[in-house]
């Protein structure tokens, strides 16, 4: 599955033709590609409920890599039954963390000479990933878990993640935490929870519990990003008490 911040145009594409040509048997899916543009720090967030309950043995190329061409190392993380691929920038910080004996390895393999230094998405991490879908194992290093960057970051985080296409909010806390009867705070104003959008009237602003088990923001039949003017990295809190 392709995880990323490329959004519409030519990346995907690209992508998933490498992808086909060096193993063309495993289907392609495309999760998203809309995720806010050079924040691994918020992906990170949203990736573990991205996957919560999609099927096992499955292999994410995940890629929000603003540093592509840099120094950051490439990963294979193998995590809950599934392997992920993708960037040392916290990205997968959050994935490794909530993990049962998580395996983090470095990629020593590098492309062939002439490869782009700017797609690393198309020239490194995807003929990794098409690698280990046809079983092989191309060179990797044992890492230890807690040397990933991000391993530090809080269990959960109190901002905006992600805007869908309805202009919700996803925010990088878990719902499982918080009674229905907790008040948020976003925007200045104090949001109660609902059950799901028919609860309340059109109009109104509130919290729930999405179907990825995070803490949402929602106004039914509007859209909450410009109701109430928030951004991905924009906080939100619940209240004390």
């Amino acid at each position: 599955m392709l995880v990323t911040d490329f959004g519409a145009g030519i990346y995907v594409g690209q992508v998933m033709a490498r992808l086909s040509a060096l193993a063309p048997g495993p289907p392609i899916i495309d999760l998203v590609h809309d995720l806010p543009p050079f924040r691994p720090d918020l992906a990170a967030y949203l990736l573990p409920a991205l996957v919560r309950d999609l099927p096992r043995a499955t292999l994410y190329l995940c890629v929000v890599d603003p540093g592509v061409g840099g120094e950051r190392a490439g990963l294979v993380l193998a995590a809950g039954g599934d392997l992920f691929v993708g960037p040392d920038n916290g990205l997968l910080s959050q994935v490794a963390r909530r993990a049962v004996r998580p395996r983090l390895r470095r990629i020593d393999w590098r492309p062939p000479r002439g490869a782009s230094p700017s797609f690393h998405g198309r020239d490194w991490f995807a003929p990794v990933a098409a690698a280990l879908c046809r079983g092989e194992t191309p060179a990797l290093t044992e890492l230890d878990v807690g040397t990933l960057i991000g391993a530090d970051w809080a269990d959960d985080r109190p901002e905006v993640v992600y805007v869908d296409g309805y202009g919700n909010l996803m925010s990088g806390l878990r719902a499982q935490g918080y009674p229905p009867t907790a008040q948020l705070i976003a925007a200045g104003r104090t949001l109660g929870a609902a059950r799901t959008f028919c609860d309340v009237p059109p109009g109104q602003a509130f919290w729930y519990e999405n179907a990825l088990g995070l803490v949402e923001i929602a106004v039914n039949q509007a859209r909450a990003d410009v109701v109430l003017g928030l951004g991905p990295g924009d906080p939100v809190t619940f209240a004390s008490g």
